[in-house]
């Protein structure tokens, strides 16, 4: 069973950034990539960021790109997802979640097979 802790959210003004963890552990899982998605009040879950483990390649909503970096160490299984010049609209509950799917980087929520208990971030205008 996979454990995926997140951390690093926390209230921001707009225009500052913010670095989310996202620690993975757990005997034995399968992950080929992991994922970011956010959820705001009163909307659905959706897709921010994703990462290869082996190869590194990234892949970004379009609402983030230019002002998100999603990175992972390897040796610690942890990804980050560094977030910069935020606004008030990038308000929401952000969760790491890890795809055993082995091609491809994912952006369907339906894709990922283990997922974190989430960590909030709260811009302020």
């Amino acid at each position: 069973q996979a454990q995926l802790v997140e951390s690093g959210g926390g209230l921001v003004q707009a225009g500052g950034s913010l670095r989310l963890s996202c620690a993975a552990s757990g005997r034995t899982f399968t992950s080929y990539s992991m994922g970011w998605f956010r959820q705001a009040p009163g909307k659905e879950r959706e897709f921010v960021a994703a990462i290869n483990w082996t190869f590194g390649n990234t892949d970004y909503a379009d609402p983030v790109k230019g002002r998100a970096t999603i990175s992972r160490d390897n040796a610690k299984y942890t990804v980050y997802l560094q977030m910069n010049a935020l606004k008030p609209e990038d308000t929401a509950v952000y969760y790491c979640a890890s795809s055993s799917l082995r091609y491809g980087l994912r952006k369907a929520s339906d894709e990922y097979d283990y997922w974190g208990q989430g960590t909030q971030v709260t811009v302020s205008s």
